[in-house]
C-alpha cells in the first residue's frame, strides 16, 4: 500500500463476477460504516507509519510487531499515549481491511503501549469550558456586523444546544421551528448517531434578549435571508456572505476570536468550551443528569458525569463542612 493511501476496506475475491455498480455501492456503504473525521484521522495515521515504514526500509503492509514495537518507542518522545493509540487504530484497520492480521494484538505490542501509557499517565488536558459569565463577556466584544451577526447565533445556539462542532454547522433553516417556548432544532445525524435516527434540541428564550439563543438566531436570519439551505455561512473577508456553509473549524475560531477580545487566552478554548460549557454550568445550576443528557446527546452517564463532577467541585464540598 502506498504511503498516502487510506485503509479503506476491499471486498473479499468473488467466486462468482460482481457486476461494476454493485462494487462500487459496496465500496461506499463501507466506506460510510465510519464518520467523515474518523476516516479522515485514519488516513493521515496510516500515511504517518507508510511513511516512517519507507525511510525505515520496513514493509508497512504487514508489518510486523517489531516494526510496530519501534515505530511507538520513538513516537512516545513526541507524542500523547492517546495519538499513539489511534495511530494503533489506524495501523489495524489498514490491515484488516486487506485481509492481514494485525500486529496491534501481538504480546509484544501491547506490552509497550502498556508501559508508553504507564509511563506518560492518560489524562488529558481538557479546555475550558465557557460558562454563562465567560460568554456574557463574549457578546458584548461582538462588533454589530454581518459577522458579528453570525457569531452570536453561533456562540449563543452552540452553547445552549450544547452542540458539537461538526452538529452546529450541519444545522439547516428547514431544521428550524419556532413556538411560544423557544426553538426546537432537528440534528440529522452526529457522532452518536451514525444511522441518522435524529434527535430533536429545544432552545428555550433567554431571559435577557441580548443574550437569548433564540433572538439571536432570528436576528440572523434576518440578516442572512432564506429559509433553506446551510444556518451558518462563511463570509469573505470583506464579511460579505458566501454560500458555502461554515466549517467545524470555524467554529473553534470564532470562540478563540471572541475569548481573545473578551481578554481570555484563547489556547485554554476550543470549539467544544460551548458544549462542556452548557453541561458544567447545567450542573452548578443543579440540573439532573437526565436532562444534561438530553441537551447534551450523551448516551454515556461516564462522559456527562465528568462535566458534572467538574462543575460540582465545591458544591456538598466535605472540606467547606469541617469548619474551617
Amino acid at each position: 500500500m502506498a504511503a498516502d493511501a487510506a485503509p479503506i476496506p476491499v471486498p473479499p475475491q468473488q467466486t462468482a463476477p460482481v457486476r461494476a455498480e454493485t462494487l462500487a455501492r459496496a465500496c461506499n456503504f463501507l466506506q460510510a460504516a465510519k464518520a467523515e473525521n474518523t476516516r479522515r484521522a485514519y488516513r493521515a495515521d496510516w500515511s504517518g507509519f507508510a511513511a516512517w515504514c519507507q525511510a525505515q526500509g520496513r514493509e508497512a503492509l504487514p508489518a510486523s510487531p517489531e516494526t510496530v514495537v519501534f515505530y511507538l518507542t520513538e513516537l512516545a518522545e513526541t507524542h500523547k499515549a492517546a495519538s499513539l493509540t489511534r495511530r494503533l487504530s489506524a495501523i489495524s484497520q489498514a490491515h484488516q481491511a486487506v485481509g492481514c492480521a494485525s500486529p496491534t494484538q501481538e504480546a509484544a505490542v501491547r506490552a509497550v503501549m502498556a508501559g508508553i501509557r504507564r509511563s506518560k499517565g492518560t489524562a488529558v488536558k481538557a479546555k475550558k469550558p465557557v460558562l454563562a459569565p465567560d460568554l456574557r463577556r463574549m457578546l458584548e466584544t461582538l462588533p454589530d456586523t454581518l459577522l458579528g451577526l453570525r457569531d452570536r447565533a453561533l456562540l449563543l445556539v452552540g452553547f445552549a444546544g450544547a452542540f458539537r462542532r461538526s452538529e452546529l454547522v450541519s444545522l439547516n433553516w428547514e431544521d428550524a421551528g419556532l413556538s411560544r417556548e423557544g426553538l426546537t432544532l432537528t440534528l440529522r445525524r452526529s457522532k452518536t448517531d451514525q444511522e441518522a435516527e435524529g434527535r430533536k434540541i429545544g432552545i428555550p428564550y433567554g431571559r435577557q434578549p441580548e443574550q437569548c439563543p433564540v433572538r439571536a438566531l432570528e436576528a440572523w436570519n434576518g440578516a442572512a435571508g432564506g429559509d433553506r439551505g446551510p444556518v451558518f455561512r462563511r463570509l469573505d473577508r470583506h464579511g460579505n456572505l458566501l454560500p458555502g456553509r461554515l466549517s467545524d473549524k470555524a467554529v473553534a475560531r470564532a470562540v478563540k476570536r471572541a475569548v481573545a477580545a473578551a481578554g481570555g487566552d484563547p489556547a485554554e478554548f476550543a470549539g467544544h468550551s460551548l458544549r462542556s460549557g452548557l453541561a458544567t454550568a447545567a450542573a452548578l445550576g443543579g440540573a439532573s443528569e437526565r436532562s444534561i443528557m438530553n441537551q447534551t446527546g450523551h448516551r454515556s452517564l461516564a462522559s456527562v458525569r465528568r462535566y458534572i463532577r467538574d462543575g460540582s467541585l465545591f458544591q456538598e464540598n466535605a472540606a467547606a463542612k469541617t469548619g474551617l
